[in-house]
């Protein structure tokens, strides 16, 4: 697999630092489009916590960049993490992200969202965009198995994903896709399927995101867990199979991330995924010990 720093320094020459905005919108499992309860495993804040508010585009870009200080000043990704960012209004979404990407320093914009949430005027949009600078759609999949995604309340069913990715990949836009290790009920047989399901070229990303479920304060997963336990996976099994998912995954496919490190103040369990560091030594540890080390 190519890993995303690679690929971007290969194009942009640089580094590319994300600066996490919002942009207003909902989502149609909060609203009462199809629910009012959200996927279990969601924050209160849309899994959005490291965003700037929601001010106009030019204050939340400003607002970023200073967050950012220190790490990074050159060229940045527009991400749009919270929520569901193509549902909403087509013609207020279309100036925010026009305003976005007009930024010169701005190189890429990058939209969470549902594969149920891609009509055709916001696909038009995407379109248009996607012909002023690079778009990326990251599509919430989390996992292939039904039962699984009706009990996180998903709110969709897998062929919804397969017809939203065949929508994206003819309009030429960029496609990455989100899984969880260790959602409630699955086996580590149940997480690698999901992996070579993403092999298939029919509905097949572009890139990948890997993380391991994170038990959030304020979730419904939060009170599903302590009401009755389920089993989380450890460091060292979430390593493995990390390792065995990139030897699954096509070699051309970008590794966007291998682990996650989300608000330590919401974290409920598994402890150990706030120390990212460790986390990631030890699957790059793992990867080395391969005759053939799998990222590129």
């Amino acid at each position: 697999m190519r890993t995303l720093s690679g690929v971007l320094k290969e194009q942009y020459g640089e580094k590319l630092y994300k600066l996490s905005l919002s942009s207003g919108c909902t989502c149609p499992v909060r609203d009462g489009t199809i629910s009012k309860d959200g996927c279990t495993f969601c924050s209160a804040g849309g899994s959005g916590e490291f965003s700037v508010p929601f001010l106009p585009i030019e204050e939340q870009i400003t607002l970023a960049k200073k967050n950012a200080a220190g790490k990074h000043a050159g060229s940045y990704i527009a991400y749009f993490q919270s929520y569901t960012n193509t549902y909403g209004d087509p013609s207020r979404l279309r100036e925010l992200y026009t305003a976005a990407i007009s930024f010169p320093e701005i190189r890429i914009l990058s939209l969470g969202t549902r594969p149920d949430c891609l009509g055709d005027e916001m696909m038009e949009l995407l379109i248009d965009l996607n012909r002023i600078k690079p778009v990326w759609v990251e599509l919430g999949l989390q996992t292939i198995h039904e039962e699984t995604a009706q009990r996180i309340g998903r709110g969709y069913p897998l062929s919804v994903y397969e017809e939203a990715i065949q929508k994206l990949k003819s309009a030429g836009i960029t496609v990455i896709v989100h899984m969880i290790f260790s959602l409630p009920g699955e086996s580590e047989e149940m997480m690698l399927e999901s992996m070579r399901y993403l092999c298939d070229p029919s509905h097949r990303p572009d890139g990948v995101k890997l993380q391991m479920l994170n038990i959030l304060k304020g979730s419904q997963m939060e009170e599903e867990y302590r009401n009755e336990p389920f089993p989380l996976l450890s460091q060292d099994t979430y390593t493995s199979l990390i390792v065995k998912a990139i030897q699954i995954l096509p070699v051309d496919m970008v590794l966007h991330r291998m682990t996650g490190d989300g608000p330590k103040q919401l974290l409920v369990a598994p402890t150990w995924v706030c120390n990212k560091k460790a986390v990631l030594n030890e699957i790059n540890r793992k990867l080395r010990a391969l005759p053939v080390n799998p990222l590129r």
